[in-house]
């Protein structure tokens, strides 16, 4: 009855299906008291009162699915205000209780959702790595010798271990990001301003993000929506200005030579790039670019001015209780007391001059894909060097609030034994948040990776981002029409988009049809047929182009519905099955590209 991962959409057909909250919440219970890592959170909610808030919800909405959060579990990162329960900011000493929710918890328990409980995190957000708590520090799902990455550590572990079906984080380095890749999970990270940060204990208050774990793209955003709007509480909140991308043709920037460093991780680096060739097979242009600029912009956060910020937000607290901070944290919040205003406006100068530099390297791109983290670490190789390896995780996260950009961390895969996961982070200017998750659920979907400790469940359809709606109409081709063959430019020329590479079902067979020159491909589908599946291209055309594909196909081509091998159905190029008839039959290549690189070898 209960997936065992919480997913909107499985949650939502169990409750069509009858379940209620209430089952929901003794599930949940269970799981929470059977967790094998103790450090996920700092406070539970108690038994009683989330059953409470269960029947609350059913007097309130007692149709199921009738709230877009109905019966939802999350959890609440512990310096986020819940009303009821202590915000300690993984501080003992800090604790307070809070009277109100935070503005985004307010939002989500409007739409239904219903709080398990407060989660771990590196004292006061002050790390990447989930080592910094008296509370303990929770584990990677997969390996409980690593980190969990953080600062959101218990947030996403939490959700990656089944206990809740998404988790609030917060960002201002990567601590969205981080624990999302180290727990095969998807982060959302918001433009700074989108989301309010009302009830948040800051840590650096001008670049504070509020973030969301959730297992599919589809459900960070859906959870993100519920967040978002404007709150004049808070001085950075921003009346949202959605960006767009471009329908077609999306250029990707990547690393390249020197500023690939992975930190002797050679398997993170196999992993980033095989998600740049699965973006390229998706459509996109691949596009290497210079990150020093924005490496230079990151060093900043940590190693400039922005330290002070964090010094801002506990300033007294630090003055009268400094032995109940984590050592390390003491250490790099304090090192603030070097910097003065002197200091920060330099700072400031500094920052602007590299976002000249980096608006360079976007006038040839649409967005960027970076590792999450180039490398991870165990908690006893962390503790052991807890300032320079958390630094490590922050090389491709740090420059990103800096800059005000819109983020999506996806899963990206597993290392050779199958053993630890690696993430990619597709990166965007200001409020394109949604123009990103298109291509950034696309890209997780075809990686195949699956949810949190589940890695091999496929992603629900119906959580599936649609593409923005561009007019284009697909289509699918065999032969000539191919990426870099003669008659591709019938398909560029128009402003065809490639959208994927992909194989046929295996009932298709493909042929060479007698007296055409150059050669022609004829595919044909023969019912029973069991054959490798062979190599196509899925392309969007305009209509017009598409009408004129149809208008001018020669006898025996025609347009007709081709299944591929996830089984959808495209419109394509096939064949009448007469005019193969004595034909040459190229099957058993794959695929027509492979046919001519036969006929090339052969001179």
């Amino acid at each position: 009855m209960f997936p065992a991962f919480l997913d909107l959409a499985s949650l939502k057909a169990a409750y069509a299906g009858g379940l209620t909250p209430l089952d929901l919440v003794e599930e949940v219970l269970a799981r929470i008291a059977a967790a094998a890592d103790p450090a996920i959170f700092i406070t539970k909610t108690p038994a009683d009162d989330l059953r409470t808030a269960a029947r609350d919800l059913l007097a309130r909405a007692p149709e199921a699915n009738s709230l877009p959060l109905w019966g939802v579990p999350f959890a609440v990162k512990d310096n986020i205000d819940v009303s009821g329960l202590p915000t300690t900011a993984a501080c003992p000493a800090f604790l307070y209780h809070p009277t109100e929710d935070a503005t985004v918890v307010a939002r989500l328990k409007a739409a239904g959702a219903l709080v398990i409980g407060k989660t771990n995190l590196d004292q006061f957000a002050t790390g990447l790595n989930g080592t910094r708590s008296p509370y303990g520090a929770p584990r990677s799902v997969f390996d409980s010798a690593y980190v969990s990455g953080g600062s959101s550590s218990g947030s996403a572990v939490a959700v990656a271990s089944g206990l809740a079906s998404f988790a609030l984080g917060t960002d201002t380095a990567g601590s969205g990001r981080v624990p999302a890749a180290f727990n095969n999970l998807v982060g959302i990270k918001p433009t700074p301003g989108l989301v309010p940060n009302v009830g948040v204990v800051p840590a650096c208050r001008s670049v504070d993000v509020v973030t969301v774990f959730a297992g599919t793209v589809g459900d960070g955003v859906a959870v993100r929506k519920v967040m978002d709007g404007y709150d004049a509480a808070d001085p950075f909140s921003t009346p949202a200005k959605p960006t767009t991308l471009p329908a077609s043709g999306l250029r990707i920037g990547v690393l390249a030579g020197a500023e690939r460093e992975f930190f002797g991780n050679a398997a993170y680096e196999a992993l980033y790039d095989a998600a740049i060739e699965k973006a390229k097979a998706l459509g996109a242009e691949i596009v290497p670019f210079d990150y020093a600029p924005f490496r230079q912009a990151a060093e900043l956060l940590y190693n400039g001015p922005w330290v002070a910020e964090r010094l801002a937000a506990v300033k007294d607290f630090l003055a009268s209780n400094p032995d109940d901070f984590d050592p390390t944290v003491r250490t790099i919040i304090s090192g603030a007391t070097h910097y003065d205003a002197v200091a920060a406006f330099e700072g400031l100068y500094r920052l602007e001059a590299l976002r000249q530099k980096t608006r360079a390297e976007w006038a040839g791109l649409d967005m960027l894909m970076l590792p999450t983290a180039p490398t991870t670490y165990t908690v006893e190789a962390m503790l052991a060097d807890p300032i320079a390896r958390n630094g490590h995780f922050g090389r491709y996260t740090n420059f990103a609030n800096l800059f005000g950009y819109a983020a999506i961390a996806i899963p990206a895969g597993f290392d050779a034994e199958g053993h630890l996961p690696a993430g990619v982070t597709l990166f965007g200017p200001a409020f394109s948040d949604d123009a990103l998750a298109p291509f950034a659920d696309t890209l997780h979907r075809a990686l195949a990776v699956g949810m949190g400790r589940e890695k091999t469940v496929a992603l629900p359809e119906a959580s599936k981002v649609a593409e923005p709606e561009d007019g284009l109409v697909p289509i699918v081709v065999v032969g000539a029409h191919l990426t870099g063959m003669p008659l591709n430019h019938e398909l560029t020329g128009p402003g065809g988009r490639l959208v994927k590479t992909c194989r046929t079902a295996a009932d298709y067979r493909l042929f060479v049809l007698p007296n055409t020159t150059p050669p022609k491909p004829g595919l044909i589908r023969t019912p029973g047929f069991a054959g490798p599946g062979l190599a196509v291209e899925v392309w969007k055309v305009t209509p017009g182009a598409f009408g004129r594909f149809v208008q001018n196909i020669p006898a025996p081509l025609g347009i007709g519905k081709v299944t591929l091998d996830d089984n959808t159905q495209v419109s394509g190029f096939l064949c009448e099955a007469h005019a193969v008839d004595g034909a040459r039959e190229i099957t058993e290549l794959g695929g027509w590209r492979a046919y001519i690189d036969t006929l090339k070898k052969q001179g």
